[in-house]
């Protein structure tokens, strides 16, 4: 299964060469240009001599995860985050480190010697480790540097009635609906951007839009969903089983009014089930591309995700499988109508 084998995966913001690696091989023989470049972008386009509207597909590729940053006399490894990730969901994870993917598990201080203020707080970054099983500092650095970049040793897999869950779905999910879409062909311009290094800072789409220089964005993404106790309905961002959110806004962009409009009458004119992202925290590329140049228009369809930027996170495999429908819907109407905006 696509999305299971890209979310086991280790892409860690900076090191997205493995996932870099698999995409390639997957796109070999179905695009007309394939090049990587200078800060790891994945860019492959097709329909380069058609007319019409360039359209570039984004999509990252890096995940969250951990850094060592010390190893202690005893061999236990001190460590930061890389991207967004909640302190609290850390502790006891298996994680795999750096290239050799050495196994490891975080770990701190057992409760029965913390004294009563410890135990009433989630246990912060600075009192965890990675405990690799290394008996002193000699024996870790035999496996691993300082430097080394940490991922979570995830297995995906399908459970419940139709839902997965795995690692990493931010934003493997978006890699995966852009492979799926590869696989059409469709009558203009069309540039999908595999980016690097967005959970730092968006800072792959930057660069990659800027050497695209399309005539529009779409960004396919995840988002979280908050469809989980103790929320009410109406504070839910987005919910499972509802489809492909679209945004409005972001942290980061405010999606051109018309170009939300050409999105809604899309799904509505093909029947696919949408809802819209009712939070506006969080960024995204589309943030990153708007600004590029002299400014490009760019929308976020986002797959709705619950524990993002987590160890797990689960999805609804419908709305995956209508984020692909959408947007295959939006690119065949830019194609007969021109750009919406």
């Amino acid at each position: 299964m696509l999305l299971k084998e890209l979310s086991e995966l280790n892409g860690v913001s900076s090191n997205e060469t493995a996932v870099r690696h698999f995409i390639r091989d997957r796109l070999q023989g179905k695009v007309e240009t394939l090049h990587t470049d200078r800060l790891g972008n994945l860019i492959a386009s097709q329909g380069q001599t058609k007319k019409g509207p360039k359209v570039m597909l984004s999509a990252h590729m890096d995940e969250v995860g951990l850094m060592v940053v010390g190893i202690e006399t005893n061999g236990l490894l001190k460590i930061k985050t890389v991207g967004g990730i909640d302190e609290r969901v850390l502790l006891s994870k298996r994680v795999l480190v750096g290239p050799q993917q050495i196994p490891g598990v975080i770990g701190a201080k057992p409760i029965h010697l913390q004294e009563r203020e410890e135990r009433q707080k989630p246990v912060p970054l600075s009192a965890l480790f990675v405990d690799i099983g290394a008996t002193d500092r000699s024996d870790a650095e035999k496996a691993v540097k300082i430097g080394d970049l940490i991922a979570f040793d995830t297995k995906a897999a399908c459970f419940g009635d139709g839902l997965f869950k795995g690692k990493a779905l931010d934003d493997r999910a978006g890699c995966a609906v852009l492979l799926n879409l590869i696989e059409n062909r469709y009558d203009l311009p069309l540039y999908y951007a595999f980016t690097v290094q967005e959970e730092v800072g968006l800072r792959g789409a930057t660069v990659a839009a800027y050497g695209i220089n399309p005539d529009l964005a779409l960004v396919v993404e995840t988002t979280s969903a908050g469809d989980v106790p103790p929320l009410k309905k109406h504070q839910a961002s987005t919910r499972l089983g509802h489809g492909p959110a679209i945004s409005f806004m972001d942290r980061t962009l405010i999606v051109q009014p018309k170009l939300v409009e050409a999105l809604v009458a899309v799904a509505e004119s093909a029947g696919i089930p949408y809802q819209f992202r009712q939070t506006t925290t969080g960024g995204t590329e589309g943030g990153a591309i708007n600004q590029t140049r002299t400014g490009i228009p760019a929308a976020v369809i986002s797959i709705p995700c619950r524990y993002i930027h987590s160890p797990v996170g689960v999805l609804n495999l419908n709305d995956f499988a209508a984020t692909i429908k959408l947007v295959d819907a939006v690119l065949k109407n830019i194609a007969q109508r021109g750009l919406p905006v």
